[in-house]
């Protein structure tokens, strides 16, 4: 296999470590994974919103569009998203809903 073929970790054949972008968060008491998670965040802090609802509405675009959110758990996710950009961002506080 050449490098074209893409990166796999010499060990087990699955995707190296360093390049999982993957973050476990809890969502309604289930440790639930979110991919670019980080990267989701930094790009809604970018974004300089000041209210809750407009933070968690961005927070849940950009969820979806690398992850899968169950429409009956969608009030429980968009409370754990907030919670994380909050923790991410610890000035967030400020924020109104």
């Amino acid at each position: 296999m050449g490098d074209k073929d893409g990166a796999y970790c010499a060990i087990c054949g699955g995707i190296p470590p360093d390049q999982i972008k993957i973050k476990r968060i809890p969502i309604d008491g289930k440790e639930t994974g979110i991919d670019r998670l980080d990267w989701i965040l930094q790009e809604v802090l970018n974004l300089n919103l000041s209210r809750d609802d407009e933070i968690t509405d961005e927070l849940v675009k950009r969820v979806q569009q690398f992850n899968y959110i169950p429409t009956r758990k969608m009030t429980e996710y968009r409370q754990a998203l907030l919670q994380q950009y909050k923790m991410f961002n610890p000035g967030s506080g400020r924020h109104r809903r």
